[in-house]
């Protein structure tokens, strides 16, 4: 295995005196590489949408979209209003004002209905007349008063437009279904025929939903315009699934900006701490500048848009390269100060650090491509495209950083004849090294106490998926989701779709009669702070018909009992004008949408309660397939999704990663044994967790695939070093010392700018990336502790001393 492991090493050396006598021609290549891959970054594109956690093929969205492009996105904006009276006339002037202005100046909306629009079904003889509850303004006292004990009387209106106490009144926005983009009319369209008439005609384009670009300019429309509104007397709260997806959004964009620039600063300032040259920062901020960008470059050719959980990736990208630099670079001047020979030292240290570069990108790269089958598409594209980029930095590093050096002018400093010793590093380093190596069994006894800890408080961790909880408290978006979660029973769709399987089904009274009964069966319904706050359906405008054409008698406020005046009646209603009956059934009468309103709440929460959703549905239609969806199941299934995989991935990162370790040690015990550094930051992180009583969240579940990947490195780079001089002294408390001092130099630095590259996470204005952030960087720091402790003391205790230096 050593002659194996030096001919490598030997292969590389090679390949930088290569690379010195090349240095152009590679340099050229290596910037048509780079400039091929950064040329598709345009097409980079955000989804923070609900839905683009899932995969294409996941069933549920395949569920949700057959159900969007039937009855439309079920992502609202709503804009409720507080105010003492909601029917004072005052007010209900303003909110026909605001209401005619939001349909004037917001884009991409489908609908929006008030109380000035909310439908009002009323019989004159045998005509049915659906119109606006205000279709004629109030004038009188009297006229008002009518209206509000009309509109309270209306059970369709409470907790969706009004509140129970009449405090409180919605604007609900519906936007389009699909993307305005590439969608415009061509005014030729149709004439441009052929020599004979024909006209050549193309495949339809598949439609695009709307997106988060758009529906950001949506929400941002609706913010400017109740913007000057607001007032004590009328307070206005802004919330829906689709305001938390552009909320999502901006501090998504936010916070990358913000991380970049402290990523940045702590490099060029420990890298400038450490090798004091302009050369030891311009070279290692190229190969983080390129490997970032090409990173982002891949996403953007493969049509990965980034995602919350793929904001992670630049500190990761950044952090993890500049690391394979340090480690290049630091062989290299300390060569260079020796030899003053700059091909020599480039050619030494791609030989001395080389094969361990290599390892280490492979081995993060594995943790990282466990993740990549996850069910959950952002965390896949987390451990895809950080794979990926990983490698792709090993070979900017083992390629370009040689062609760099070679190419700038680079002093030699060994006109000092030796460096400076005894730095304040330096004494550190000897402490660890005489601490680790004098007090092996103590070390490695409270370590394994740590270890039996934290696997105690690990089981008492908990999954969560509350979106709305990682905003702070004081958000906007947040306060507003609760109160209309407290004040108007839910905020949040989830639609059972009846599908009866056949034309005209609906017509059915006996099933009609269920579907009525189960709606009210799920206003009862309520499970771990989780309700149905309203339940409707085609039910609903089918009694407002019958009672409306019975004299508007509130006895007549039922399901006919006729098959073919149910149809009259929904052939009626569709004559009157009004296009809601859209919303709730096909053109064919097959299909009917029951909605169900629900709280934002924690995901995890909603399985048990979805489980009795469908029990019943189970049991009540047994002869009909009913589906559920909409934005809640989409929440829950993600979550669902992400834990079922979480376990699969962390068993392949740490079966691949214990077969590197194994490769590279050539001794199988001491291989297995190395993997104890490895996991026992990622141990005592997830013991910090339950104690904590941090949840395992799509975020903070990244910890341990990351960590393992990264704190890996340094044990590689403690074993590759503390292997070479083990060989050439026999002395294990000797090899100690040597790797420290060389190795151990760089895996400081490296250590504090990966852990700095996720703390400044904390700054974050969502709290999971905020405890994602000082969960990694906790696991970093532990894992340097580990690889200056433990890892020396495990190879104390397991080598025996056999030569005599």
């Amino acid at each position: 295995m050593a002659d194996v492991r030096n001919r490598i090493e030997q292969g590389f050396e090679i390949l930088g005196r290569k690379v010195c006598a090349n240095k152009y021609k590679t340099l050229v290549v290596m910037v048509l590489l780079i400039a091929t891959i950064l040329s598709q970054l345009p097409k980079l594109t955000f989804d923070v949408s609900n839905e683009g956690f899932l995969h294409d093929d996941d069933q549920s969205l395949i569920d949700y979209n057959a159900f969007r492009e039937q009855f439309g996105r079920d992502e609202l904006i709503l804009v409720a209003i507080s105010t003492p009276d909601v029917f004072d006339r005052k007010f209900l002037g303003r909110l026909r004002d605001l209401h005619e202005e939001l349909e004037e100046r917001v884009p991409y909306v489908d609908e929006i209905t008030s109380l000035v629009n909310a439908r009002n079904t009323r019989g004159e003889g045998d005509t049915l007349i659906v119109e606006d509850l205000l279709e004629e303004w109030p004038e009188t006292d009297e006229d008002l008063s009518r209206i509000e004990k009309h509109a309270l009387a209306n059970p369709m209106y409470r907790n969706t437009l009004i509140s129970e106490d009449g405090t409180i009144t919605t604007i609900i926005i519906k936007t389009q279904t699909y993307s305005s983009l590439g969608n415009e009319l061509d005014l030729m369209e149709g004439f441009e025929e052929g020599p004979g008439g024909s006209t050549e005609t193309s495949e339809p384009e598949e439609k695009k939903f709307l997106t988060t670009e758009e529906n950001s300019k949506a929400v941002h429309a609706v913010y400017a315009t109740t913007e000057r509104y607001n007032a004590p007397d009328f307070r206005v709260y802004i919330t829906g699934s689709a305001a938390i997806t552009h909320y999502q959004k901006q501090s998504i964009k936010h916070d990358m900006q913000t991380f970049v620039k402290f990523a940045f600063a702590s490099i060029i300032l420990f890298l400038f701490l450490m090798f004091r040259k302009v050369s030891g920062v311009i070279i290692p901020l190229v190969i983080i500048i390129v490997s970032f960008l090409s990173t982002f470059g891949l996403m953007a050719a493969f049509g990965a848009a980034i995602k919350m959980p793929t904001q992670i990736l630049p500190s990761l990208i950044l952090a993890v390269s500049v690391g394979y630099s340090v480690h290049l670079l630091a062989i290299f001047y300390q060569d260079l100060r020796k030899s003053e020979n700059k091909e020599e030292a480039i050619a030494h240290s791609l030989g001395h650090s080389g094969l361990a570069i290599v390892l280490t990108a492979v081995t993060t790269a594995a943790g990282l491509f466990s993740i990549s089958t996850s069910s959950v598409a952002p965390i896949a594209d987390v451990g895809r495209f950080g794979g990926v980029g990983i490698l792709l930095a090993m070979l900017y590093t083992i390629i370009l950083v040689p062609v760099l050096l070679a190419i700038l002018p680079i002093r030699s400093s060994a006109a000092k004849e030796k460096e400076v010793e005894n730095t304040a590093m330096d004494r550190l380093l000897a402490g660890v090294a005489r601490i680790s190596t004098g007090y092996p069994v103590p070390i490695l006894a409270i370590s394994f106490v740590l270890i039996a800890a934290s696997i105690f408080y690990i089981p008492k961790i908990n999954f969560g998926h509350d979106m709305l909880r990682w905003f702070p408290e004081d958000n906007p978006i947040r306060i507003a989701t609760e109160k209309i979660n407290d004040e108007m029973r839910g905020t949040l769709n989830i639609s059972a779709i009846i599908d009866t399987g056949k034309a005209n089904g609906l017509y059915d009274p006996n099933l009609l009669k269920r579907m009525d009964e189960t709606c009210g069966y799920l206003e009862t319904l309520e499970m771990d702070d989780i309700f149905v706050g309203k339940a409707w359906s085609i039910t609903t405008i089918l009694k407002e018909s019958n009672k409306a054409l019975n004299e508007n008698r509130e006895d007549s406020y039922v399901i006919p009992q006729d098959e073919d005046l149910i149809a009259q009646e929904f052939l009626l209603f569709e004559n009157s004008g009004s296009d809601d009956m859209e919303d709730f059934v096909d053109s064919q009468f097959s299909e009917a949408n029951l909605i169900m309103k629900v709280p934002y709440d924690d995901a995890v929460v909603y399985a048990r309660f979805l489980d009795r959703i469908r029990e019943h549905f189970d049991t009540t239609y047994p002869d009909v397939k009913v589906t559920l969806t909409g934005m809640g199941v989409i929440l829950y299934q993600t979550m669902a999704n992400a834990a079922n995989s979480m376990v699969k991935s962390y068993t392949y990162a740490l079966i691949v990663i214990t077969f590197f370790m194994v490769l590279l040690i050539g001794k199988i015990r001491i291989g297995f044994l190395s993997m104890i550094p490895n996991l026992a930051p990622i141990v005592i992180t997830l013991g910090i967790m339950g104690f904590f009583q941090i949840e395992l969240n799509l975020f903070t579940m990244l910890v341990a695939n990351i960590a393992i990947g990264l704190a890996v490195d340094d044990t590689i780079h403690f074993m590759h070093n503390f292997r070479r001089y083990l060989e050439q002294s026999g002395d294990p408390r000797w090899a100690v010392q040597e790797t420290l001092h060389t190795a151990g130099r760089a895996m400081l630095v490296t250590s504090c700018v990966l852990s700095i590259g996720f703390f400044v996470f904390t700054f974050a204005e969502m709290n999971n990336v905020s405890k994602f952030g000082l969960l990694t960087g906790t696991a970093i720091v532990l894992a340097l502790l580990a690889d200056y402790f433990i890892s020396p003391a495990l190879m104390v205790v397991v080598n025996r001393k056999k030569g005599g230096r």
